[in-house]
C-alpha cells in the first residue's frame, strides 16, 4: 500500500513538472467605470430638440441613419480602398507573424541534416589513442610508435540524422511569451479597427462639409440672381427718374460682391472633393463624377440609437487596445520573472555515420543521443533584475494609460452629446431668423418699388438674408457632423469583426 502511494505521488510530481507552473502575476480584467445613464441633456423630451439620442442598440453601419445612398456607398468601399486601413491590415499581418514565432517555441524543434566531408586525421592523435587502448589490452594493438610513423590516409565522412530540441517550460516562460504576443496581436487588431472607425467618421465629416458648401453655393447663386433682378429694377427706376444713380451703383456693387463669393465656394468644393478622393485612395478627380452633383445636406433622424453607457468599453477600439496592451505587459512581467529560474532543455538525435557511403544503410552505422541540459543564471551583471524592473514599470504605465483612455472616451462622448444638443438649439433659432429676414427683405423690396424706401434698406435686408441662410446651412451640416462625431466617440461600427471587403466602385 505504501509503495502504491509512493508511485502515485511520484506520478503526480512528474505530471506537475511536465505541466509546469507559470510564475508571475495572472492578468485580471480591470473594472471599467460607467455612469448609470447618459447625461440629462441627451434624454430631454423630444420637443426640446429635433433629434434625441436613445439607448436602443445602434446599427453597425451607423451612417445608414442619414439615408444618403452616396454616403453609404462611399462608407462601404472605404475599408477596401483607404490606404491607412490597408496599411493597418499589413501591420496586423506582421503581428500575427510574430505570434506564430512566439507560438513555435511551445513545440519541439525538429530538423534533419546530412553532411559529407573529406577528412585527414592527425597521426599524433591516433598514436595517443592507440597507446591508451594498448595499455589496457596489450598484444591486441600494434606498437604505437609504428602507428605514429604511419601515414593516415584521407577518409570520407558520411553523416545524416535527425536532431530534436525542446524546452521544458517549467516556469511558464514560453507560455507567458506567447500570452504577451497574443495580446499584442489583439492590440494590433483593435488599432486597425480604430483606424477604420476614425476614417469612416472623417469621410462622413468631409461629406457633410462638401454638401454644406454645395448648399451655400446654391444659396449664394440664388442671391446673385436676386441681386441681378434688383439691379434691373434700379436701372429701370433710374431711367424713369425715380431714383438717383447711387441706387444703380449700389445694386451693381452688391451684384459683383456676390459674384466674387462664388469662385471661393467653387474652390473650397474642389478641395473638399479632393480630400474625399484621398480618403478613398483615389487620385484628384477620381470621384468627381460622383460628388460634383449637388445634393442636399443629409439630415439626422428624430431618434438616434446610441446604446447603453455600460457598452462603451466594449465598443471603443482604443479602450480594447489599451486593455490588450495591459494584458501583454502583465504577461511580460511573468516572462521576466521566469528568466531567473533554471532553463531545462531536452535534446535528442538519431542518425547514421560511416566512412563509406555503402555502409550508410547498415544498422551498425547508427548513432544516437538523448538527454537534458540545464542552464542556471548565476551572474548576469544585473541584466535580469533591470529587465524585471522595466517590465513592472511598463505594466504600471499600461494600467495608467488604460485609465486615461477610459476617461478620455467618456470626455469625448460627453462633449459630443453636448455639442449635438447645443447645435440643434442654435439651428432652431437660425430657422426663425431666416424666416424673419426673408419677410423683411420682401417688405423692403415692396416698399422700394412703391418709392417708400431707399435702396440702402433693401441692400441691408438682402445681405442679412444671405448671411442667415448661409449660417443655417452651416448649422444644418454641423448637426449631422456632430452626430458623426458622436458615433465616432461611441466607437460605433464593426465592433467585433472587420467588414468584408467590398468590390471597388466602377
Amino acid at each position: 500500500m505504501a509503495r502504491r502511494n509512493t508511485r502515485r505521488a511520484g506520478a503526480l510530481a512528474v505530471s506537475f513538472i511536465l505541466a509546469g507552473c507559470a510564475v508571475g502575476p495572472d492578468y485580471k480584467k480591470p473594472q471599467t467605470w460607467s455612469p448609470a445613464q447618459w447625461q440629462k441633456a441627451a434624454t430631454q423630451e423630444r420637443s426640446s430638440a429635433l433629434s434625441v439620442p436613445t439607448e436602443l442598440e445602434p446599427d453597425v453601419q451607423w451612417w445608414a441613419v442619414f439615408h444618403d445612398p452616396e454616403l453609404t456607398s462611399l462608407e462601404q468601399r472605404l475599408a477596401a480602398q483607404n490606404l491607412d486601413v490597408l496599411r493597418a491590415s499589413e501591420q496586423l499581418a506582421v503581428s500575427r507573424g510574430q505570434l506564430l514565432l512566439a507560438g513555435a517555441e511551445r513545440f519541439p524543434d525538429l530538423a534533419a541534416s546530412g553532411s559529407y566531408s573529406r577528412v585527414q586525421h592527425s597521426s599524433r592523435q591516433l598514436q595517443r589513442i592507440v597507446e591508451r587502448i594498448g595499455s589496457k589490452s596489450p598484444g591486441l594493438i600494434p606498437d604505437s610508435a609504428a602507428v605514429g610513423d604511419a601515414t593516415i590516409p584521407l577518409l570520407n565522412n558520411w553523416q545524416d540524422g535527425v536532431q530534436a530540441s525542446w524546452e521544458v517550460d517549467l516556469w511558464g516562460r514560453v507560455r507567458r511569451q506567447y500570452e504577451a504576443a497574443k495580446s499584442y496581436t489583439d492590440a494590433s487588431m483593435e488599432e486597425r479597427r480604430g483606424i477604420l472607425i476614425a476614417r469612416q467618421a472623417e469621410l462622413a465629416s468631409d461629406y457633410m462639409a462638401l454638401r454644406s458648401l454645395q448648399e451655400q453655393l446654391r444659396i449664394t447663386t440664388e442671391n446673385r440672381d436676386a441681386a441681378a433682378k434688383l439691379l434691373q429694377l434700379s436701372q429701370s427706376r433710374y431711367k424713369s427718374g425715380l431714383v438717383s444713380e447711387l441706387d444703380v451703383d449700389s445694386a451693381q456693387s452688391e451684384l459683383q460682391r456676390t459674384n466674387a463669393i462664388i469662385p471661393q465656394y467653387e474652390q473650397r468644393i474642389a478641395m473638399q472633393i479632393n480630400a474625399i478622393n484621398l480618403l478613398m485612395g483615389a487620385p484628384p478627380g477620381g470621384l468627381n463624377a460622383e460628388l460634383v452633383q449637388t445634393a442636399g445636406i443629409p439630415l439626422v433622424p428624430p431618434a438616434v440609437p446610441i446604446g447603453l453607457p455600460s457598452e462603451l468599453a466594449h465598443r471603443r477600439p482604443d479602450i480594447r487596445e489599451a486593455e490588450a496592451e495591459l494584458h501583454a505587459a502583465t504577461a511580460e512581467v511573468g516572462q521576466a520573472i521566469a528568466d531567473f529560474y533554471p532553463k531545462v532543455t531536452i535534446d535528442a538525435g538519431f542518425g547514421l555515420q560511416s566512412f563509406s557511403f555503402r555502409d550508410m544503410g547498415m544498422w551498425s552505422s547508427r548513432m544516437w543521443n538523448v538527454g537534458p541540459s540545464i542552464t542556471i543564471p548565476i551572474f548576469q551583471g544585473g541584466r535580469l533584475t533591470g529587465q524585471l524592473q522595466m517590465k513592472k514599470a511598463s505594466q504600471k504605465a499600461a494600467a495608467l494609460q488604460y485609465r486615461k483612455t477610459v476617461l478620455n472616451a467618456w470626455r469625448e462622448v460627453d462633449n459630443a452629446l453636448t455639442a449635438y444638443q447645443a447645435e440643434q438649439k442654435k439651428n432652431q433659432r437660425l430657422v426663425e431668423q431666416v424666416a424673419a429676414d426673408r419677410r423683411a427683405m420682401v417688405l423692403a423690396q415692396s416698399q422700394y418699388r412703391s418709392g417708400l424706401q431707399n435702396y440702402l434698406q433693401v441692400l441691408d435686408a438682402q445681405r442679412r438674408v444671405l448671411s442667415s441662410q448661409t449660417s443655417l446651412a452651416e448649422s444644418t451640416a454641423n448637426i449631422s457632423d456632430d452626430l458623426v462625431r458622436l458615433y465616432n466617440a461611441l466607437g460605433g461600427g464593426w465592433e467585433t469583426t472587420f467588414p468584408q471587403v467590398q468590390p471597388k466602385h466602377t
